[in-house]
């Protein structure tokens, strides 16, 4: 049997990987990474990982992101040398301001190949600057040595959770491993080396709430943004506060709930507001940040945005707080009897998506028109609501969306034709199997999103839609059918209902 320096090296970082509590790996083929895909390959077969291979590195780096936010664990993701490690920095960036857990196995030839020109060779340690919790760069192993990876793999899972010294919130972090040949060898097997460490549990995120107490009244708001999760819901709810709760916040619920707290804040009462306490990170809405930036702030950080300060003036933070006070039954009724949810095709595909996704479902906005009409439309409901609000990037939706359904979960994607086209490789369902997922496509033929902002008052319509609306002509159903989707298209969100029971993999074109 052939033994190789580069095959014990990758089996160690593998099996201790596996040992530590991590098990969803991807994996994008190429030469360099060969010990890597052979060792996660072996670890596969005996039913130890779940592995998923993906052609395309950035499609794979939202898939695994998605996997990510599902499950809170980290997804680990191995790649060769070149471009196909930039290829990940989209969905790396996405997960560095959302606080998603990322394991970044880069392999790279030997350093003394760095600035010759040698093929398929650049710097790739710092390539991701501070987006990654940590950088590791590992030099290639030799017959006089073989780095001992232990304790090192068991810090980057604890940097990746944000359950470290050096990482207190959770996001990528990059292992980048030079290879000299051989490349790779028949031993020693990534399952031989796990059988001979010991399992242990996946490192918890430390958390030294300082808990405050807030002063509320009349003239105070709670808004949630990405992160928020129950505690917004739960701080409004004592202090008998109105709510504004962004779709993906994992807050819109309970009584307290304003539907369209959009269009209130350009009426009297928005005159009336006087301080907001904001939990997650809010992105949505420019009447929003205005409101933010005009107001009295106090943020309590979630543990996956830490400080959010985008209006520069918050008088505090906190890790958790109660109130101290409560509000009058009529501060929170003028905000009720006013709120009036919004109506249109958009609206109503957004609510019908919404209304229909159940518990053990999930549902993806994409960063597009649509959850905006969401957002002020869809009503008080708990659910598994996502979308990628790090960066707000159109980009990898699709891919997402396939991670999210990994994790076991019917999973719905409401994006529009642009998001659709951007993440057009996210269709390619090689390697992927028995999952229900089905994209919800709005399709007005561009970015009608612009539509609202200063340029479409500036230039003329032809060159509004040349420089930002950019028009597609793709044939959506050929392109479904060319994927193997199953493939629908209405006219009206009434027709959406009875599509939602389809299983599969299922694309439905609502066009607007």
């Amino acid at each position: 049997m052939t033994q190789s320096f580069s095959q014990e090296l990758s089996a160690s970082v593998l099996a201790e990987l596996v040992a530590g509590g991590v098990t969803n790996f991807y994996l994008a083929p190429g030469a360099r990474s060969q010990s890597l895909a052979i060792a996660a390959g072996q670890l596969a077969q005996a039913h130890e990982i779940s592995l998923t291979v993906v052609l395309d590195e950035r499609s794979m780096g939202f898939v695994a992101l998605g996997r990510a936010l599902a499950t809170g664990t980290p997804s680990v993701l191995i790649v060769t040398s070149g471009t196909a490690v930039a290829n990940l920095h989209p969905a790396v960036l996405e997960a560095h301001h959302s606080g998603v857990p990322l394991i970044l196995l880069t392999a790279d030839r030997p350093s003394r190949l760095r600035g010759t020109g040698a093929n398929q060779t650049t710097n790739q340690v710092g390539i991701f600057a501070d987006a990654v919790r940590a950088c590791i760069d590992i030099p290639a192993p030799t017959k006089h040595h073989v780095p001992n990876v232990s304790e090192l793999m068991r810090e980057l899972v604890a940097a990746s959770l944000g359950a470290s010294h050096e990482a207190a919130i959770a996001g990528p972090v990059q292992l980048n491993l030079q290879y000299d040949e051989p490349l790779s060898g028949a031993e020693p097997t990534a399952v031989g080396v796990l059988r001979g460490i010991a399992r242990r549990a996946l490192p918890v995120q430390k958390r030294h709430d300082n808990v405050s107490e807030i002063s509320v009244g009349d003239g105070c708001v709670v808004i949630a943004g990405a992160g928020a999760g129950a505690r917004a819901q739960e701080f409004a709810e004592a202090a008998k506060l109105p709510l504004f709760a962004e779709p993906s916040s994992r807050a819109r619920f309970g009584e307290n709930m304003i539907v369209n707290y959009q269009d209130l804040l350009g009426t009297e009462l928005f005159d009336r507001i006087n301080k907001v306490i904001v939990f997650g990170k809010p992105t949505l809405s420019r009447p929003i940040m205005r409101l933010i930036k005009n107001t009295e702030v106090w943020v309590v950080k979630d543990k996956s945005h830490g400080h959010f300060n985008a209006g520069l003036n918050a008088l505090g933070f906190s890790d958790s707080a109660v109130p101290k006070g409560e509000a009058s039954a009529d501060w929170l009724e003028s905000f009720s009897q006013a709120d009036i949810p919004a109506t249109g095709t958009r609206a109503e595909i957004a609510k019908t998506l919404w209304d229909e996704t159940q518990k053990d479902e999930q549902l993806l906005f994409a960063a597009s028109e649509l959850i905006r009409q969401a957002d002020k439309a869809v009503t008080a409901k708990e659910i598994k609501a996502f979308s990628n609000r790090g960066l707000s990037g159109i980009d990898g939706t699709i891919s997402t969306g396939l991670g999210l359904a990994q994790a076991g979960f019917k999973t719905r994607v409401l994006l529009g034709d642009l998001a659709l086209l951007h993440d057009v490789g996210g269709l390619n369902l090689s390697g992927f199997k028995n999952l229900d997922l089905q994209l919800i496509i709005g399709n007005d033929n561009g970015g009608e999103i612009f539509g609202k902002l200063e340029m479409a008052n500036l230039i003329d319509l032809d060159q509004f839609d040349l420089l930002f609306r950019t028009p597609q002509r793709v044939d959506l159903g050929a392109l479904a059918a060319a994927y193997g989707w199953q493939y629908f298209k209405i006219s009206k969100a009434q027709d959406l209902k009875p599509l939602l029971s389809l299983g599969g993999f299922v694309l439905i074109e609502v066009s607007l």
